[in-house]
């Protein structure tokens, strides 16, 4: 039943009528009554006879034919629910567009599309590493392997997916690839109808709208196409004989769902891939510390270029905080444009080559304080941070929205502001006067650029908005390097060596390439983007997480909600005996939130402890909500 609540998290035997018969079959929709209700369900599977000694009730309706729930996928949805100590229902929700009932109706062709005869797939930019070549060979003769690839700066990485998609169908198998956004996923489209022909794959995503995604949704279902593509909502995408799952950039956001119980697709992937005996493709320019434990416990190899590849491919990237530069530049540290950066951009300019400056901030000024006493200017009403959006604009409240045009400092009465954060808008606006006569471009929320010529330009971007430059940039400037690496935030450092790699990416190879990092080069994430060495870094963030207690190296459950009701779960939870209760600590609107931790050995118990005391908690009809998270992405 499509019921959301923990303690009805388990099948429901019922009567099937003979006029129902040949239509229910399992994985159709249907209606039953329950507890004097008509609700939607499911039906999981038929039987002769049940284990209920009460008295059955019969099924009200089948509300389609069309069996759109794939016993894998019914499979991969309980485990998931088990995972993130979630509801089945809950699950099947994201597993499973809401129907279309035109949609199906569509005239369709009934036979599935042939699979291409097996032949080996040319490796092509695999050849760059070691134990790529072996990796499409393994997925063209059907078997299984793991990776987790670090990619070479400059690499089509969509062209690589798409090789690896291509070993699969050449073996008679399936595959699905899930990325971060729309831009990608159009770039992997592209790539692999290149590659496979039209009409061999569909591309799957939330923002295609119901008609689409429930048309591409059937289509995999239906078995016509043997290849999914999309972002996080083609996670559960049912494929016939899964041979590859594989995600790209697992270390950006995007990839966590937003609603209960809050699965990775990552961690969704993995699973599919253990259950269904398939390989998986773990890649990115960067490494989480999740990849890097699939490949510390030997579950994933990892997939590299040697070392005299990556020097020949990488920029020359400079810091601008270390001393030598500051022997030369003084106000290197504290310069946001310091001397190095200035340099790089006018010499890439003259060469007629395009420079791309990733600034951490989008808007113009996002964040302002008291020019007198630093105090950062808040919001009269609901304290909300101030922020200015344009050179002669009012300060405003990027909560509320309130305009604050008489704002007086509460601390010392000053009434002049400077900048705190400086935005895209603004970097554009400066960099404008300092360069005349060359073209600004913006890339950010309100217009993300794909691509942009390969002539004399700068183009300011936020982080995961850069465009790619026809040939490369000749400059990528990394500035404002303090607002990633200070952030409270277990990731923070992982986050920041992530975009910055994804930026740097997309500069050409030395000399025609640099990139400036406005940085101190003894940081470790400066390090690691000045040898490009993902994996290195990775393997230093996962020791000192296992050092002090943080995930992937442990299992961790953040249970948020009033402070009652919080305490209220916990004591009804028969959590395991080595399980580490941690906090309370204040989260928004008013409410707590509590954290537990145990060993990755104990995680299943942890789970089903928690979820079982979420549903005592609904049995009783408690009235304050508690949200459940298992490994969330922030912490703190």
């Amino acid at each position: 039943m499509d019921v959301g609540l923990a303690h009805l998290d388990r099948p429901f035997d019922y009567l099937v009528p003979a006029e129902l018969d040949e239509v229910a079959v399992p994985g159709t929709r249907v209606k039953v009554r329950f507890a004097g209700q008509l609700v939607d369900g499911w039906l999981l599977s038929r039987a002769d006879d049940s284990g209920h000694t009460g008295r059955l009730a019969y099924l009200e309706k089948v509300v389609s034919p069309e069996p759109v729930l794939a016993p894998e996928i019914a499979r991969l949805a309980r485990a998931v629910a088990d995972r993130y100590a979630g509801s089945l229902a809950d699950v099947l929700r994201l597993a499973v567009p809401p129907r279309h009932a035109r949609v199906e109706k569509e005239p369709h062709d009934e036979q599935p599309t042939p699979a291409a005869p097996t032949e080996a797939v040319d490796p092509r930019g695999w050849r760059d590493y070691p134990t790529g070549p072996a990796l499409l060979r393994a997925l063209t003769d059907g078997r299984a392997p793991r990776a987790v690839w670090s990619a070479l700066p400059g690499e089509d990485w969509a062209a690589r997916y798409a090789d690896a998609v291509a070993a699969t169908v050449a073996g008679g198998r399936g595959a699905v690839v899930v990325v971060p956004d729309a831009r990608d996923l159009d770039r992997l489209d592209a790539a692999l109808t290149g590659v496979l022909g039209p009409g061999r794959h569909v591309s799957l995503s939330a923002a295609l709208g119901p008609a689409r995604r429930y048309r591409a949704f059937l289509a995999a279902r239906r078995g016509q196409v043997p290849v999914v593509i999309g972002t996080r909502a083609a996670m559960f995408a049912p494929v016939a004989r899964l041979g590859l799952v594989a995600v790209w950039d697992d270390g950006d956001d995007l990839h966590s769902e937003p609603r209960a119980p809050y699965p990775h697709a990552r961690d969704v992937l993995l699973t599919r891939a253990h259950l269904a005996e398939a390989g998986a493709l773990v890649g990115g320019y960067a490494r989480t510390a999740e990849a890097q434990l699939l490949v510390e416990t030997g579950w994933a190899p990892e997939v590299v270029a040697e070392r005299a590849t990556v020097r020949a491919r990488i920029p020359a990237i400079a810091p601008t905080g270390d001393d030598p530069q500051l022997a030369r530049d003084p106000g290197a540290a504290t310069a946001r444009l310091p001397s190095l950066a200035w340099t790089a951009a006018r010499d890439a300019l003259r060469q007629d080559l395009p420079v791309l400056v990733q600034v951490p901030r989008r808007g113009y000024l996002p964040s302002i304080s008291c020019a007198e006493c630093r105090t950062p200017a808040r919001c009269a009403h609901c304290a909300g941070p101030l922020a200015l959006p344009s050179a002669g604009g009012t300060p405003a409240c990027r909560w509320c929205a309130r305009v604050a045009a008489a704002y007086a400092c509460p601390e010392c009465g000053g009434r002049r502001l400077r900048a705190a954060v400086t935005g895209a808008r603004r970097t554009a606006e400066e960099l404008g006067r300092a360069f005349p006569d060359v073209p600004v471009r913006t890339s950010g929320r309100e217009e993300v650029l794909t691509d942009v010529p390969g002539g004399a330009a700068l183009v300011v971007a936020t982080p995961g908005a850069e465009p790619v430059a026809e040939g490369g940039y000749g400059a990528v400037l990394l500035l404002d390097s303090w607002a990633l690496l200070t952030r409270a935030d277990l990731r923070a450092g992982e986050e920041a060596l992530r975009r910055w790699l994804a930026a740097a990416a997309l500069a050409r190879p030395a000399p025609a390439g640099r990139v400036v990092v406005v940085a101190d080069g003894a940081l470790a994430p400066v390090q690691a983007l000045l040898r490009w060495d993902a994996g290195w870094f990775a393997g230093r963030e996962l020791a000192e997480r296992r050092e002090l207690g943080f995930p992937p190296a442990v299992r961790m459950a953040s249970v948020t909600g009033v402070a009652e009701a919080v305490a209220d779960l916990l004591a009804a939870a028969r959590l395991p005996d080595d399980a580490e209760v941690l906090g309370p600590v204040p989260a928004e609107e008013g409410r707590e939130r509590m954290l537990v931790r145990v060993p990755r050995a104990r995680a299943a118990a942890l789970a089903e402890a928690l979820h079982s005391a979420a549903g005592v908690r609904a049995a009783r009809k408690a009235a304050d909500p508690v949200r459940l998270q298992v490994d969330p992405l922030s912490l703190f």
